[in-house]
């Protein structure tokens, strides 16, 4: 992988996707503060989603949005040969198998978004 599939980039998307979520907008009329959690299409909780309820489509929901599960490493046997796992191959299993709810590495992380869906 190389340009904007790297995990400096994605790092960078998930902080400019925080930045985001966090504004805050005060509508002139009513004086109501509004919030993308007060505006954003919430499948799997309609009634009273938080911002984690979201369906917001970014390749960075393959790891739940968390700077943590992107970050990570593990050592993986297969056969004779060790090696080690990361987010390149976390990402190209979901890619391929997007309704996973945990991934054939030694990771073993969900390929399901933060909000709970593929």
């Amino acid at each position: 992988f190389s340009g904007v599939l790297s995990e400096d980039v994605l790092q960078v998307l998930l902080e400019l996707q925080e930045q985001l979520a966090a504004i805050k907008v005060r509508v002139p009329a009513s004086g109501k503060e509004v919030t993308l959690s007060d505006v954003c299409y919430a499948p799997l909780n309609p009634t009273e989603p938080g911002l984690g309820d979201c369906c917001v489509n970014s390749v960075t929901q393959y790891f739940q949005n968390n700077r943590t599960h992107l970050a990570m490493t593990a050592t993986q046997v297969d056969g004779k040969v060790t090696g080690t796992v990361d987010w390149h191959d976390h990402l190209i299993y979901c890619v391929n198998s997007p309704l996973s709810f945990k991934d054939i590495t030694a990771l073993e992380l969900s390929c399901m978004a933060e909000y709970g869906g593929p």
